[in-house]
């Protein structure tokens, strides 16, 4: 089963919950947020321990 992470989107400030691949080192896609449908940037790494640190931006980077 793949990790659950809370983020908040960078457009309409919504908590919002992704799931997320632990098995590579760095991925970077884009998805649209479930409320406001507007694309964010998601980075996933992942820590000393193989957990998830999940950041989302606008597609602008802001």
């Amino acid at each position: 089963m793949l990790p659950v992470v809370e983020v908040q989107c960078p457009y309409c400030g919504e908590r919002i919950e992704l799931r997320v691949e632990n098995c590579a080192e760095e991925q970077r896609y884009t998805e649209d947020c479930p409320v406001c449908c507007k694309p964010m940037y998601v980075v996933v790494d992942l820590d000393d321990d193989g957990e998830p640190l999940v950041t989302v931006e606008s597609e602008a980077g802001s």
